[in-house]
């Protein structure tokens, strides 16, 4: 036993041991190297002695400060001076980050309020790094981190979680590495890790740490319940755009709690959320008089009470509605065309509840008169009589967008065409019952305004030579695109060519039953000089085609697509290089152009390519590298996949050379 100090006191010292284990470390305090002070037994120390006694023999232990309990290091880490200094410390440990995320801004030792704070520049958050240590589930520095942008937007910084890096030990660090430089403004969540995916505690990290946020969209992430979200509403109160997607176990008790404590919402959307209901609309519509956008889509517990008591809540302030697969009837879209004022954007699909009446009714109502963009997408409610009302009642309507509508006919097209004075631009998809006298009185009708007409897989427009009286041309054109109308043959395109004489960009992809007798007149009567050209697909065109592009068009022509044109040669390069020295964009893929195609496109001075395809070419060799090689001078792209006569140890030398072109091989 060491030499015992005098000690002078009521507690008696004695030179022997009164206990079995003279070397107890619960009883020993160091005062230093070679003296010991021996006293009674008392409370357990909640510390660890720095020596530990092995029999006659002792070693020095490090001190940790990770012995201490939570309480006890909370109230250390919540007297940091700085944000940097919790960025740092958040890189110790899980331990450390999830307390320092617990720590509310307010909780902060002299902390100022973080909405006052702007961004620095020229700070990345220290987001944990535990690959070293516990189970290689890591929060990196966002500059490091494709999925982490660390980006300013409104004076805040946003951050996006994709997949299996989407965990709450990550969004713990956010919460902690924004918190002191402007506050997180903006996060995304995609996906979530399967087995240490995103839930509560992560959300509530953020409703913690991060009071500005404004923008939170959460996606495909199951694990997030009512209470994550409340967290959120009652930490984040200037919450602006909320986007849920996938969320089974948030219902209408979460999104109420978002509603009560987020006065300045002004965008709201929901999909696939099963327990999202009209309570949820109803507390929205009540508590959120900024609400500007709602999108509700494939919530079967959403229904005309929650729709109709939203529209008549936000009459003066709601601008876009886009209402999916809900269970709405002719009511809903009564009373959105009686109480949408404000509203400029509406997108109606798949509403299996909604009749010709409930279309009928929404644009008689005459609320309507500040819409200028409506999609209608399998609604079998759209029929002529429908379509009609909605035109008188939208005098302001500038672009209309339908798919898969199939009452529609010709006769309500063109009543709509007659009413909507304002249409700029026509799209329908899908539309079988529309033919070609429809299309043509379309056009007629809207000779003043209407810039684009789009036409995608309508199989009733088939040629016929119709007894049509005069019609007037559409000289406000610039942009036809029909798509993959298998009965849009020559004549008709000939016809929609005299009526359209000022268009600059055509897509005709996908039209197999076009010949050469049928473009060439259309683009003899195309005065205004095409712009872009898409005749993929069109197997029975020929150079001649190109040619007449090239002569009359090749002064204004910048991109030109020829893809699946089986018949296109050289002869066709050869008018390019020669007429087109505006053209930038140049796809000639799975056509019959060889190597002295390539060489005349490298050899002529005025072309400018910076986009060249030319994939599935079987004719194009390894005799083509060099020219590439010369073209590489200006190009940015360059896809040569499927061209099994060029080598691969050829390719290699080509992107070699051609270090600054993407290529595909």
């Amino acid at each position: 036993m060491p030499t015992l100090v005098n000690y002078s006191g009521d507690d008696d010292f004695y030179s022997g041991s009164l206990y079995a284990n003279p070397t107890d470390s619960s009883l020993m305090l160091s005062l230093g190297l070679h003296v010991d002070v021996f006293c009674l037994p008392r409370k357990r120390s909640r510390i660890s002695a720095p020596f530990v006694f092995r029999g006659d023999e002792f070693e020095q232990k490090r001190p940790s400060i990770d012995v201490l309990p939570d309480e006890c290091l909370f109230e250390i880490l919540r007297r940091l001076p700085g944000g940097q200094e919790r960025s740092a410390c958040a890189c110790v440990s899980k331990r450390w980050v999830t307390l320092l995320s617990s720590t509310r801004n307010t909780d902060i030792c002299g902390s100022r309020n973080t909405d006052s704070l702007k961004p620095d520049k020229g700070l990345v958050s220290n987001e944990v790094d535990e690959s070293s240590k516990l189970d290689k589930e890591s929060t990196l520095p966002v500059s490091n981190e494709n999925e982490e942008q660390d980006l300013e937007s409104d004076g805040h910084l946003n951050r996006c979680l994709e997949g299996k890096k989407a965990t709450d030990i990550r969004l713990a660090a956010i919460a902690v590495g924004t918190s002191s430089r402007g506050g997180l403004g903006k996060l995304m969540v995609r996906g979530s890790n399967s087995s240490r995916g995103v839930t509560d505690f992560g959300l509530s990290a953020i409703a913690r740490g991060c009071p500005s946020l404004r923008v939170l969209s959460l996606w495909n992430v199951s694990s997030i319940s009512d209470e994550g979200l409340s967290e959120i509403a009652n930490g984040c109160y200037r919450l602006e755009k909320l986007d849920l997607c996938q969320c089974p176990q948030i219902s209408d008790k979460g999104m109420i709690a978002i509603a009560e404590n987020c006065p300045n919402l002004t965008a709201v959307a929901v999909e696939s959320c099963p327990n999202i209901g009209n309570e949820s609309l109803q507390a929205i519509g009540k508590h959120c008089p900024n609400l500007q956008s709602i999108s509700v889509k494939d919530c079967p517990s959403v229904g005309d009470q929650g729709v109709a008591s939203l529209l008549s809540s936000t009459t003066y302030v709601m601008t876009k509605v886009k209402l999916q697969g809900v269970c709405i009837t002719d009511v809903s879209l009564a009373v959105l065309g009686h109480y949408g004022k404000a509203v400029t954007e509406i997108v109606l699909a798949g509403l299996q509840n909604v009749s010709e009446r409930g279309f009928w009714v929404m644009g008689n109502a005459h609320g309507l008169h500040k819409l200028k963009l409506i999609t209608i997408t399998s609604c079998r409610g759209v029929t002529d009589l429908g379509l009609e009302a909605v035109g008188k009642g939208c005098p302001n309507l500038k672009q209309l967008c339908l798919r898969k509508c199939s009452l529609l006919s010709d006769t309500g097209l063109v009543a709509f065409t007659k009413t909507a004075v304002s249409l700029e631009c026509l799209q329908l998809e899908e539309c079988n019952r529309v033919t070609q006298r429809g299309v043509l009185g379309a056009l007629s009708n809207c000779g003043a305004k209407l810039k684009v007409l789009s036409l995608v897989k309508c199989m009733g427009i088939k040629d016929m030579i119709l007894a049509l009286p005069v019609l007037s041309p559409c000289k406000s054109l610039r942009s036809l695109s029909i798509r993959n109308c298998p009965g849009f043959g020559s004549s008709s395109l000939a016809m929609v060519g005299k009526l359209c004489p000022q268009t600059q960009y055509i897509d005709l992809s996908g039209l197999c039953g076009i010949t050469d007798a049928g473009i060439l007149p259309f683009l003899e009567s195309c005065e205004a000089g095409l712009v872009k050209v898409n005749i993929n697909g069109c197997m029975n065109l020929t150079d001649a085609v190109v040619k007449a592009i090239a002569r009359r068009h090749g002064g204004t022509l910048q991109v030109l697509t020829l893809d699946g044109c089986r018949m296109i040669t050289d002869a066709s390069l050869v008018a390019i290089a020669e007429s087109c020295p505006l053209l930038h964009d140049l796809d000639v893929s799975k056509s019959a152009v060889t190597d002295f195609g390539i060489a005349t496109l490298s050899y002529a001075k005025q072309l400018d390519l910076q986009i060249l395809c030319i994939s599935g070419c079987s004719n194009v060799t390894d005799k083509s590298i060099p020219f590439l090689g010369k073209l590489g001078q200006t190009l940015v792209g360059l896809n040569l996949q499927q061209c099994k006569s060029i080598s691969s140890r050829a390719v290699e030398l080509l992107v070699e050379h051609l270090w600054r072109c993407d290529i595909l091989s």
